[in-house]
């Protein structure tokens, strides 16, 4: 249709659908923030709201009590393995200075040394005490840092059974609070689109058309991007019946225009020449024709063929001739591009 448009005609036509679509960003901008607060509406709860309120706090308790129990244990464990080394280390040192000892007494043979072999005795026997101590320290720390990761163990098990119960409660509210605000934002959504719809049918060519289609592509954005996102899927079967139900619709509307559109065509194609001319507007006629098709029915026709002066389909009058200077022009052109004369057109109009 821009072709037969003038260019002022054109400049307006685009300045007005920047319009319509500087409107449809500022409206997308508001439903965006107002959607956007919609879950608000419902108090967000975590997995601790569905937890046991009596045992849970026992059993965290006790798994930080066994936890602390087990680092405590552990660095006991560590002193005492550092004890025992050094016993064990002093044990090994005074074992090597005795047998060097003992070696030389054997050689000597001396009876005077005699006390003193029993005093190293002695004291190897001390060592070798403070080794066996060393040892049990260790191994009590061993078992006391076993006994305090079994308590961890069990704590966590038992906190893991109490937690997997609530998860089934926290999922099954997950579930309805998204349903919920599903609703809501379904609630939002569908007047916007039945009121694009009747914008569309009824309005889309009016006065303001720019606002009309503003809010037309808000409501499609907001459908397509604010509503069937978060619908829910219940494994695609939703999803799946959703688009079913859209696409019935989408397609019964297309055929029964379609019907609708041919019927009129059947209807337009039996009134007088002179009828149907009179009801294609001016702009539609030059954009048919623009196209190479018939105005008339909107086949294509062979505008450049001298002969075709009506349309082989439907019988409309293509061309006709000027009544002052007889120059062959379009039988929709309101003046005669030779001279200049109105046509019958011009002159209706």
């Amino acid at each position: 249709m821009s072709k037969a448009l003038r260019l002022s005609e054109k400049w307006f036509r685009r300045g007005l659908w920047l319009v319509a679509f500087v409107f449809a960003g500022f409206l997308i901008g508001l439903g965006g923030a107002v959607v956007g607060d919609l879950p608000q509406v419902e108090t967000r709860q975590s997995l601790d709201d569905y937890m046991d309120p009596v045992a849970t706090p026992k059993l965290r308790q006790t798994l930080k009590d066994a936890r602390r129990a087990g680092k405590d244990a552990n660095e006991s464990l560590e002193q005492a393995q550092l004890k025992l080394k050094v016993a064990q280390a002093d044990n090994q040192a005074a074992r090597e200075t005795f047998s060097n000892w003992l070696a030389t007494r054997r050689a000597t043979e001396r009876p005077e040394q005699d006390a003193e072999l029993i005093q190293r005795t002695a004291q190897l026997d001390t060592l070798r005490k403070a080794e066996r101590d060393a040892l049990a320290a260790v191994e009590a720390q061993q078992q006391a840092e076993l006994n305090a990761a079994q308590a961890e163990r069990r704590a966590q098990a038992q906190l893991q059974d109490v937690q997997n119960t609530a998860q089934v409660a926290w999922d099954k509210a997950l579930r309805a609070q998204e349903l919920r605000v599903f609703l809501y934002r379904l609630m939002l959504t569908l007047p916007l689109l039945a009121i694009a719809g009747w914008l569309f049918v009824k309005k889309r060519k009016g006065t303001y058309w720019p606002f009309v289609w503003g809010f037309i592509f808000f409501a499609l954005f907001a459908f397509f991007v604010e509503l069937v996102p978060y619908l829910p899927s219940y494994g695609g079967y939703v999803r799946y019946i959703v688009g079913i139900i859209l696409t019935v619709l989408a397609g019964r509307y297309g055929i029964v225009a379609l019907n609708r559109y041919l019927e009129k065509q059947k209807l337009a194609e039996q009134m007088p020449d002179a009828q149907r001319r009179e009801e294609l507007s001016y702009d539609t006629a030059l954009t048919r024709l623009g196209k190479g098709l018939c105005p008339g029915c909107e086949r294509a026709v062979d505008l450049k063929d001298v002969k075709n002066d009506f349309c082989p389909h439907c019988g409309i009058g293509l061309h006709d001739h000027c009544g002052h200077c007889d120059a062959r022009k379009s039988a929709f052109a309101k003046f005669c591009h030779a001279c200049g004369t109105a046509g019958q057109k011009a002159i209706a109009n």
